[in-house]
């Protein structure tokens, strides 16, 4: 597959353990879409992956500590330094998101609430160390 020149302005590239798995949560949590996928020589590793997820795309590949280590998975760092922030349309678009990414593994640490910036928001762990922010404004009143 060629390069495409559309891609996202800021597109995330995650780090796991366990790509084949963490496609099939994204997938399954976030009703994400694998665009390609490219599988390392030992063929369990995932080399490169792209998913289309809310309108965007993010990046995805297995730990190769090979390589230098410079990019390491949530689990080998023992936590992350970094939230995904997912923008939504409506309040029940949050609660929603993180009722369907908990059935499917992930833990809701930060229930949604409304917020002081005028916003539902709630946070979660993905099975993978990875953390993701979920934000809609509240109707103005």
């Amino acid at each position: 597959m060629a390069f495409q020149p559309n891609v996202p302005p800021l597109q995330p590239h995650l780090c796991v353990k366990g790509g084949k798995a963490a496609i099939a949560f994204y997938e399954n949590a976030f009703g994400a879409t694998c665009t390609r996928m490219q599988m390392a020589e030992d063929g369990e590793r995932v080399m490169h992956a792209n998913l289309a997820l809310f309108g965007s795309e993010i990046m995805l590949h297995d730990e190769f500590p090979e390589f230098g280590g410079h990019v390491m998975a949530p689990s080998s760092l023992k936590g992350t330094g970094v939230a995904i922030n997912i923008n939504l349309a409506a309040p029940a678009d949050v609660d929603a998101s993180l009722a369907k990414a908990e059935a499917a593994g992930a833990d809701v640490f930060m229930p949604a609430s409304d917020v002081f910036w005028g916003a539902r928001y709630g946070r979660l762990r993905d099975p993978f160390g990875h953390v993701w922010a979920f934000n809609a404004p509240l109707a103005q009143g």
